[in-house]
């Protein structure tokens, strides 16, 4: 009977992975996606982040306005992170020049991921999501490492 069992949850645990779980290109692809994101603003390359992002990805963090003290959120769409892109880093000194960009899959189930990329000064809190057979960053929730600086 305990063998019985133990087979039985152990197989149900296998296709449970295998059903619901990560390849090990859906895990390649799933960092290419965190990594696009961090190294088009590196690099300078707005193509880079498009090829990562979903048309409406949206970013957000809380910000502080310095007159009242007031927390609120500032949100940012896929348009403005390709401005970004293209603009933030043009004269090469807003990053180390060996920036810090480590990611770790927090969970992946299915078609859905979410992420933690730990990058210099902040840390951005992602969600990807597999449409069409291509992963691609729909929700990104960051901030500084020093929250004082929002």
């Amino acid at each position: 009977m305990k063998q019985s069992f133990t087979l039985a949850t152990s197989l149900f645990f296998l296709l449970t992975f295998y059903v619901h779980g990560q390849t090990r290109q859906d895990t390649l692809d799933i960092k290419q996606v965190a990594l696009d994101y961090i190294e088009s603003q590196h690099n300078v390359k707005p193509e880079q982040f498009e090829l990562s992002a979903h048309p409406r990805m949206v970013k957000r963090t809380f910000w502080t306005n310095k007159k009242t003290g007031k927390e609120y959120l500032r949100e940012t769409f896929t348009d403005a992170m390709i401005l970004l892109a293209e603009t933030y880093n043009q004269d090469g000194d807003k990053f180390p020049e060996n920036p810090k960009k480590e990611v770790v899959i927090l969970d992946v189930f299915d078609k859905v991921a979410s992420v933690k990329l730990i990058a210099d000064d902040w840390i951005d809190y992602m969600h990807i999501v597999k449409l069409n057979g291509k992963w691609q960053l729909v929700n990104v929730l960051w901030q500084f490492n020093d929250s004082k600086d929002h």
